[in-house]
């Protein structure tokens, strides 16, 4: 079984969750002899991991110019071919002349380099829903010069290169949603991302949710027939070879970690509460704050406002070593999250014995037995947690091994093979 797959991110260019979700899923579906995937990224920066899936960047594909090589010979030839409802165009003039000419109805005008290629900076800029789009006009050539079963899309930003794809080759289409625009707008939707969404939800011949948060967020918001969605968990990487070195902290005193996207998805108000409530019976800790986003100067005023800035520190966005650095450091990690579809980072806190707290309000609560479970909302039980953990040796023990071992169980194979059965039930039908 061939599949096509677009996301937005690839190792080791991937600045959050989705990006390491997307590649905990390709490695474990790599491992299936059955399944073959092709991943496509808006921009291919030539150093991903191309051992076990074939990566491929929307960046190097011509919108209208082919390299052929006949058969039997050493020749090669460049074929230049128009569609007629695609038509690239290097510079603003070239833009008018080709305007000013007679086109089909529909007829699109990317902009290209030279070689025909469109460029993109796969980010998450100021110019992302242009991208988006122009990821969707290259989906088509993609679906049309490539063998596959079907096709699987992860997330809104895909949606559309996904629907692209669907329609050009007639192959059913998969979408995977690791996030809704309710969980990460606070239910503040912006009404152009809901409608990508929902459009790729209608079109998709079957959903995969990767809680059953996410599940019932998509049956009443989005008007999805239950029956439509299946849930697979997320799962988790093996602690490396090169991260098993004990980083040291620096202080005699314990650590309290909140590490995630500084926005009202994630709650950061509400660590900030607790904290000021711990620290109320307690001097000997430390709370940190590591990440970025939007609230980012709200939070560190209402820190310096409650008086607790000697026992708060931001750290500001964390990747690779520095997050393993700050989780081995940790003596609790916590994850207050207003609306978290899953939920990966305490799962790795609990890979490296810290004890975690998490929200109701998210996915991985579903598949977690050994972590305490608090409502975002109340800061008292989570400051009660805090302290607990950190002043109970038993408490915290326990948590520590009986944690460790059950994500030692949450393996992306058993996620794979999940989502392999979604897709031979979709091409069953």
């Amino acid at each position: 079984m061939k599949v096509l797959m677009f996301g937005w991110e690839f190792p080791p260019h991937i600045s959050g969750g989705l990006g390491t979700a997307c590649y905990g899923l390709t490695k474990g579906l790599a491992k299936l002899k059955e399944v073959g995937v092709t991943f496509v990224v808006p921009k291919a920066y030539g150093d991903e991991d191309n051992s076990l899936v074939q990566v491929l960047g929307a960046n190097q594909v011509a919108v209208s110019q082919k390299e052929i090589q006949f058969e039997n010979t050493e020749h090669k030839i460049n074929f230049v071919e128009v569609d007629s409802n695609l038509v690239p165009y290097v510079s603003e003039e070239e833009f008018w002349k080709l305007k000013s000419g007679k086109h089909t109805r529909g007829t699109r005008f990317l902009q290209t380099n030279k070689a025909n290629k469109i460029e993109f900076s796969g980010k998450y800029g100021p110019g992302l829903m242009q991208e988006i789009w122009n990821y969707s006009y290259v989906a088509e050539i993609i679906a049309k010069e490539n063998q596959f079963d079907i096709i699987h899309a992860h997330d809104w930003l895909t949606f559309p290169a996904g629907i692209a794809a669907k329609r050009i080759s007639g192959k059913p289409l998969v979408v995977h949603v690791h996030a809704t625009d309710f969980d990460r707008s606070g239910g503040n939707v912006n009404p152009k991302v809901y409608a990508m969404e929902r459009d790729g939800m209608e079109m998709a011949d079957q959903i995969i949710a990767v809680s059953s948060l996410t599940k019932q967020i998509i049956v009443e918001k989005y008007g999805i027939p239950s029956k439509k969605i299946s849930v697979v968990y997320n799962a988790l990487e093996p602690v490396s070879k090169t991260t098993e070195h004990q980083f040291k902290k620096g202080v005699n005193e314990k650590i309290v970690t909140f590490l995630g996207r500084i926005t009202i998805q994630k709650g950061p108000e509400y660590f900030i509460e607790a904290a000021n409530l711990v620290l109320k019976k307690m001097n000997n800790v430390r709370f940190v704050m590591a990440g970025s986003g939007d609230l980012m100067d709200a939070m560190v005023q209402r820190v310096a406002e409650l008086g607790i800035s000697d026992h708060f520190h931001f750290t500001g966005f964390l990747k690779g070593l520095d997050v393993v650095e700050m989780l081995q450091m940790t003596d609790v990690f916590v994850m207050p999250s207003v609306s978290e579809p899953f939920g990966i980072v305490p799962l790795e806190a609990m890979q490296f014995n810290v004890p975690v707290i998490i929200s109701n309000q998210s996915g991985v609560s579903e598949i977690i037995s050994h972590a305490i479970k608090i409502d975002f909302w109340d800061t008292y039980a989570m400051a009660d947690s805090i302290y607990g953990l950190l002043n109970y040796n038993a408490l915290s023990s326990h948590f520590k091994t009986q944690g460790k071992q059950e994500v030692d169980n949450l393996k992306w194979i058993n996620s794979a093979k999940a989502v392999t059965e979604v897709y031979l039930s979709v091409l069953e039908k």
